[in-house]
């Protein structure tokens, strides 16, 4: 590798950055991360910091720095998809900073480069900082505790040990006690391979764990003024609620044994076949890289200190595989150790015949994203099919003038242009389109321009998009007796309701006057006829926004 190379990766980090970003400029898919924009909303408007509420009702789930955070944003670039998408996408380019710092340790400079781009540009990085929950935070705290516990095992280790634990509270305030595994597990397997037993019983690391839990008391303390404070508040069926135990067993162990108030099913697999789309473009490299360093014919010398990265990825992924309750963006937690052993194992690469394997295989992969996006484009009329035409086109010939040499630095752009290619089609015209099918959004937008003042409130539904884009607190009712004691409350109400409750509601005692009808489809579950313009409207569901008044 020459100089050439570096300038070349470092002009793809700032592609990555910037690719990144444009997830910034759409809005917040339902349902989850309308959930979380909603819950720091109320933190925002309330400043009320200790509790958190959902559809009006204690709610207890997730720990509250990303709540938190949000709120921070919200009250300096005020309340909407911008503001609750930034702390997301700064803890992600955290990741990305951390990422290179390690590698550059324990590998080199190219190594740390291309680990950069490979996190910056794998699809599900890019769809954490889109469709923003706790693991684009999460990720950026874990390895970042990650490097300064590296660092604490230097002679001026202070410093470090301090660092690594308050980024370790973060991660731990943002998820909860697990990550803790996936940040020491690869020390205690360095230190067997090293036969470093002296680690264990070393201060730094008792002084770490023990400061971990100190800074974790924000989380504890709101978690006591919550629930542990009010045994009369009844959740999941049950009075006498610790909040505290929940954050340190329900939450976690009670997840991964499913015995908690929080049920999955699990299957060993999941993650294995979850990996190779999530991952993409770079999952099949990475498979190859495991399967080099276990093979015994072709077995990769690996370094002992390798074996921080190598075993925080390798346990985290079969804790993850054991637990009883998966979900898809678990997994991104690990994106930084397994784009190093991506991207070691590509700088490392030297066989003509690998080398021409990996090129007909990204070319494969090109070609079916090209069609993917050609065919989803021009079948289900989402976007403009003419421009996104002309994008596709534009970006193959670029593809193939700058990379059909087909050495490794072609490869590393390739796989570039794969995701600039997908993520501009997916954020500038996919999802935008998508979106109109929030109903909840296009009717909190709505109320917004021509609200004049009403009090917004959900009526017998709790759609999260419209609790956190109608302006203000939102009221929530379920029957007609409610609304009358909010009729009371305010002057003029503005109902969010399914077009089914039309009927009792105009027959109660309401003056009902529609001003507005939404179209709805749950867009995070696409389906091939709600694709199919022929058959999407048979596929929607209509909401209404209605004044009401008592007759």
């Amino acid at each position: 590798m020459n100089s050439s190379t570096g300038k070349l990766f470092s002009w793809l980090i700032a592609i990555g950055v910037v690719l990144n970003i444009t997830c910034l400029f759409n809005e917040i898919l339902e349902p989850d991360g309308t959930l979380y924009a909603a819950l720091s909303k109320q933190i925002a408007l309330s400043n009320d910091w200790m509790n958190l509420f959902d559809n009006g009702h204690d709610w207890l789930d997730k720990p509250h720095l990303p709540f938190w955070l949000a709120a921070l944003s919200m009250k300096c670039f005020g309340i909407n998809a911008f503001a609750y998408k930034l702390p997301a996408l700064l803890c992600s380019f955290i990741g990305a900073w951390y990422t290179y710092k390690l590698a550059v340790l324990l590998y080199n400079r190219l190594t740390a480069q291309l680990s950069v781009i490979i996190y910056l540009t794998a699809l599900h990085t890019i769809l954490a900082n889109f469709d923003v929950r706790a693991e684009a935070c999460l990720t950026g705290f874990v390895i970042a505790a990650i490097y300064h516990m590296y660092r604490a095992g230097d002679n001026k280790w202070l410093l470090h040990v301090v660092a690594a634990a308050f980024f370790s509270a973060l991660a731990m305030m943002t998820k909860g006690i697990f990550v803790l595994v996936t940040i020491a597990a690869g020390f205690v397997i360095y230190w067997i391979v090293t036969k470093q037993w002296k680690q264990f019983i070393s201060i730094r690391w008792w002084l770490l764990l023990v400061l971990s839990f100190v800074f974790i008391f924000p989380e504890l303390y709101s978690l006591y003024v919550q629930f542990d404070a009010h045994p009369e508040k009844v959740m999941y069926g049950h009075d006498h609620v610790s909040g505290i135990r929940f954050f340190f067993w329900d939450s976690q162990f009670g997840r991964f044994f499913n015995n908690g108030p929080i049920k999955g099913k699990g299957d060993l697999s999941f993650f294995l076949h979850t990996l190779l789309w999530a991952f993409l473009p770079w999952s099949v490299l990475l498979y190859v890289a495991v399967v080099v360093l276990f093979n015994k014919k072709r077995k990769q010398a690996i370094e002992a200190r390798h074996w921080i990265i190598w075993g925080s990825a390798g346990i985290s992924f079969l804790m993850f595989s054991l637990s009883k309750f998966q979900l898809p963006h678990y997994i991104v937690i690990l994106f930084p150790q397994m784009a190093m052993i991506t991207a070691a194992y590509l700088l490392s690469v030297a066989s003509p015949k690998a080398i021409k394997a990996i090129n007909i295989l990204q070319w494969v992969l090109l070609g079916i994203l090209v069609a993917l996006i050609m065919v989803l484009c021009w079948f289900s009329h989402f976007g403009n099919p003419l421009a996104v035409t002309i994008w596709v086109v534009c970006m193959l010939l670029v593809l193939l003038i700058n990379t059909f040499r087909g050495t490794l630095n072609d490869i590393v752009m390739r796989n570039a242009g794969f995701s600039v290619m997908l993520f501009i089609f997916l954020n500038f015209q996919f999802y935008p389109s998508l979106m109109h099918y929030q109903a909840g959004m296009e009717a909190g937008k709505w109320i917004q321009q021509n609200g004049n003042g009403a009090q917004p409130v959900l009526y017998r539904n709790g759609t999260y998009s419209y609790e956190f884009y109608a302006p203000g607190q939102v009221e929530h009712a379920d029957s007609t007796d409610a609304l009358l004691a909010l009729g009371k409350k305010y002057k003029k109400l503005v109902l969010f309701l399914p077009q089914s409750e039309m009927i009792a509601l105009a027959d109660s005692r309401f003056d009902v006057q529609v001003l507005h009808t939404f179209d709805y489809f749950h867009i995070s579950q696409l389906t091939g006829k709600f694709l199919n313009p022929q058959t999407r409207q048979s596929q929607l569901d209509t909401f209404v926004l209605a004044a009401v008044s008592e007759k």
